[in-house]
């Protein structure tokens, strides 16, 4: 069974949209976790805007499934994930200002960068994987800077999903044939919901995990969030 990580970035979101400690998202993640989720994602940005580096550490201590902290490798990010050492690092591309990650890496252009991260945090015990478009170039990049897992960035199979969804799995049927191939770890994120997610795990059949927080949290305000895990987890099954 693919794993569902729930994103718990917008809990954050809402808490820090009034002040205050309500939601309280280390009590979300406990929650996550006893309604079935397999684990947990943060994705912690420079400016703090949902997710703070406090909360991270504060997680670490209550987590007990899969934690896994997404995000641009600056000094201040490898410092924190190198001290807290999560199940799971997925390095992520995205700018400061961006407001959510747009774009996979460039493994072939950022080669020597990424290797030297990699191996750090492979060091300290911790599983690697890398943000990437369904480009069959950028997996064989992954491959060899040695990463453990690649992360397929899923909004276009999301966006081109309703009008030929067969057109929009292609790719990532090739990028995960091509993972195989390399021995490489699968992930997606991105834009997947309840319509599109069962589709793409019974076409991505080495699909291990996928990270979901802006859909699920938008369904869990009709649905409540322990019917909403439960749901996604029915799509992977």
């Amino acid at each position: 069974m693919t794993k569902l990580s729930v994103n718990i970035n917008k809990i954050a979101t809402l808490r820090n949209a009034r002040g205050g400690d309500r939601p309280n998202v280390v009590q979300v993640a406990k929650d996550c976790e006893r309604f079935g989720a397999q684990g947990i994602t943060v994705h912690p940005r420079p400016d703090e805007r949902h997710i703070r580096y406090r909360d991270v550490y504060d997680l670490h201590e209550i987590v007990t499934t899969e934690f896994n902290i997404e995000g641009n490798p600056t000094p201040d990010f490898l410092r924190m994930v190198l001290d807290i050492k999560p199940a799971q690092v997925t390095l992520v591309p995205d700018a400061p200002d961006a407001i959510t990650s747009n774009a996979g890496w460039d493994t072939i252009r950022n080669k020597d960068f990424l290797k030297d991260i990699i191996h750090k945090l492979k060091e300290s015990g911790i599983r690697t994987s890398i943000f990437v478009d369904p480009d069959l170039s950028m997996l064989e990049g992954a491959a060899a800077v040695d990463t453990d897992r690649v992360e397929l960035y899923t909004e276009a199979y999301a966006s081109g999903y309703h009008q030929n969804r067969d057109a929009a799995i292609a790719t990532y049927v090739q990028a995960s044939e091509k993972a195989a191939e390399l021995g490489l770890g699968l992930n997606a994120g991105h834009d997947l919901d309840l319509d599109n997610l069962k589709y793409l795990k019974d076409n991505l059949l080495n699909l291990q995990e996928v990270s979901i927080g802006h859909a699920l949290v938008c369904d869990a305000l009709y649905f409540g969030l322990e019917n909403t895990i439960q749901l996604y987890l029915r799509q992977l099954q």
